[in-house]
């Protein structure tokens, strides 16, 4: 889940406690393959010039654009799972076919370039719309950066992180919370890549039992 959501005071004026799982604000480091390489590529660019707003893997120019990043140096989509998130230590294999029925999901093509800006630049900022759409939007030229800090230290905060993790790098983890005015609770599992916190045959003990447990204390307070 993205930080993004939670620096606005508004939305965390209505949120009594945040659970996070590998939550994803500075893309810095991030190794998986396939979407640095699409990033770096410029795929976002590609796209909004043929007017495409959606972006799907699933229809006949999805499956294009997929072929032409999987034909890229260092990315093998033999695993296209891990391709997209990196390594998973935790889940049934086997049910990898069933995953592929519902995973990548579409998005929005200003989803998609927001991220490939921010795996660009190594920043967590708002979305670019150039110098003059920035002047329209945010009256300067340059989008202005996320607030970590406007998050207020009162907001109970719990967070997951995996050390395989190729899209919340553990290194732009850490960028984050030292950002964060608050301490969230935190659970930190080294062999967890991005879908084991789904997907891992050993969640509900890695990772639910802790989460239910800060969320039943908080509802105690």
């Amino acid at each position: 889940m993205a930080m993004a959501a939670f620096t606005q005071t508004h939305v965390t004026d209505m949120v009594a406690a945040a659970a996070l799982l590998c939550p994803i604000a500075y893309l810095d480091h991030i190794t998986s393959p396939f979407f640095s390489k699409a990033a770096h590529h410029h795929l976002d660019w590609m796209v909004k010039t043929m007017g495409v707003r959606e972006f799907n893997l699933r229809n006949d120019l999805g499956v294009e654009l997929v072929d032409w990043v999987c034909q890229r140096d260092d990315v093998d989509c033999g695993d296209f799972l891990t391709a997209l998130t990196g390594a998973n230590c935790c889940f049934n294999t086997t049910r990898i076919p069933y995953y592929l029925q519902f995973e990548p999901q579409s998005t929005s093509l200003k989803n998609l370039g927001h991220l490939a800006q921010m795996i660009r630049r190594g920043t967590f900022s708002m979305y670019d719309y150039g110098y003059f759409g920035n002047l329209q939007h945010y009256f300067k030229l340059q989008p202005p950066e996320y607030n970590l800090s406007a998050i207020p230290e009162t907001l109970p905060l719990w967070m997951a992180s995996g050390g395989e993790d190729a899209l919340a790098d553990p290194v732009d983890v850490l960028h984050m919370l030292e950002k964060l005015r608050t301490k969230p609770e935190m659970i930190y599992l080294a062999d967890y890549g991005h879908l084991d916190f789904i997907l891992s045959i050993h969640a509900k003990a890695d990772v639910y039992d802790s989460m239910i447990d800060f969320f039943k204390s908080q509802a105690e307070l």
